[in-house]
């Protein structure tokens, strides 16, 4: 077998590149990001995630490279975004469109393409397939399709890459028992070899199933905040029934996973999901609820400056700096909307300042501030909340004991 090419060098592509070099497979990491990949060349990684690290110099030992030309082989793994289209809610398919045509222009014949990216159900047939065809390709013969969705979170990418188990969707059994033994090659959990449809949906389907839980969750965090009821003890007495589990509240959704996936099966399904699309709307309202909260706050401890308001995290979840459709970001374009531009905000995590009021030391964001929003339960602020004594504090994510008075979700 050749040399395998993973193309797209972001947060799925990297560890999963890093992980088969690490293991003794041949790997040419490719990204058009000239950026970036001259970084990685200097031997510096582009995102922090725990154990990264280390695997980063195992792969390197073993010879991994990186380039940003597609390079002439039979083992290619996309792993590139995949957006959805905000007017009709269907994927955008532009990024492994190109990809593919790409690896057209360069492959061997007999070629595997593993598509990693998460995809709609029936996207690897209305896109990837006919690009493949119009090449004068014979898939099955001169191509060999296969989806193998990642199944992994920014925080714990490492472990899970190693212990989680791993779907492979293929046109044959054959082809598929093949990937599955590039897998096997650092992946400890169950690999499962199916057809290529179901691995596209079972991904979409996984992540939609924890986003309606999340939404069942924040309407419950709405109900009980009208009623004066505390959600947290709600929810910590109905989970000891054995057939319960209800997740936590929280100010929003974020990440390219929960917050993008179901919005596939709602444009691709738009006559027969109905939960789905209810949950997508609850969970991405909770910012503007948030926001409503803030408000409602200051009115009761008599603030009216927004510049004495700071919002604490910027990233979608916590010991990350992934700021994909991070909850914060979008509470923040919603005071753009409103003409508020004073409110400060702070995450250890984010090292390079993005916006114009972030601060970059927690001492400063507490200094002046009187009403501190918590919306990422990083380990800094759990670990010192003890400087939290003299402020107000609005603690969406349940970790805050420390407080001259505190609000909850």
């Amino acid at each position: 077998m050749g040399k395998l090419n993973i193309i797209g060098l972001g947060y799925i592509g990297l560890p999963t590149a890093l992980m088969f070099a690490s293991n003794g497979i041949e790997v040419v990491g490719i990204d058009l990001n000239t950026k970036l990949v001259s970084t990685l060349n200097e031997g510096k990684l582009t995102f922090q995630e725990d154990g990264l690290e280390e695997v980063f110099k195992n792969g390197l030992d073993k010879g991994i490279k990186f380039s940003n030309e597609y390079e002439k082989t039979n083992r290619y793994i996309i792993t590139v975004p995949t957006p959805y289209m905000s007017d009709t809610k269907k994927i955008d398919a532009s990024y492994v469109i190109a990809a593919t045509k790409q690896v057209m222009e360069v492959c061997d014949k007999g070629t595997i393409l593993v598509i990693e990216s998460t995809i709609a159900p029936g996207t690897v047939d209305k896109f990837v397939r006919p690009i493949i065809e119009e090449k004068g390709f014979k898939i099955g013969e001169d191509i060999h399709l296969v989806h193998a969705p990642e199944r992994i979170i920014p925080g714990n990418m490492v472990y899970e890459l190693e212990h989680n188990s791993r779907t492979i969707g293929a046109d044959s059994k054959e082809v598929g028992e093949e990937v599955k033994s590039w897998y096997d090659s650092f992946c400890k959990g169950e690999i499962v070899v199916t057809d290529i449809k179901t691995a596209e949906m079972s991904k979409v389907v996984e992540n939609t199933f924890r986003d309606i839980n999340i939404a069942f969750a924040n309407e419950l965090a709405k109900m009980c905040h009208k009623e004066g009821m505390d959600v947290y003890e709600l929810i910590r007495i109905s989970n000891k029934h054995p057939r319960v589990n209800i997740l936590q509240p929280g100010p929003g959704v974020g990440g390219h996973c929960i917050s993008v996936d179901p919005w596939f099966l709602v444009g691709d399904y738009p006559d027969i999901v109905n939960v789905v699309l209810g949950a997508r709307e609850v969970n991405d309202a909770m910012p503007q609820y948030v926001f409503e909260r803030i408000h409602e706050i200051m009115k009761a401890n008599n603030v009216k400056d927004y510049s004495k308001v700071g919002l604490y995290g910027i990233t979608y979840k916590e010991n990350v700096d992934d700021m994909r459709e991070s909850p914060t970001l979008q509470l923040l374009s919603i005071f753009n909307k409103y003409n508020i531009d004073t409110v400060k905000m702070y995450d250890p995590c984010v090292k390079e300042k993005k916006f114009e009021n972030q601060i970059m030391n927690l001492d400063e964001f507490l200094a002046g501030t009187e009403i501190v929003v918590v919306l990422v339960a990083h380990d800094e602020i759990k670990e010192k909340q003890e400087l939290l004594n003299s402020k107000v504090v609005y603690d969406t994510r349940n970790i805050i004991k420390c407080g001259k008075k505190i609000y909850r979700i």
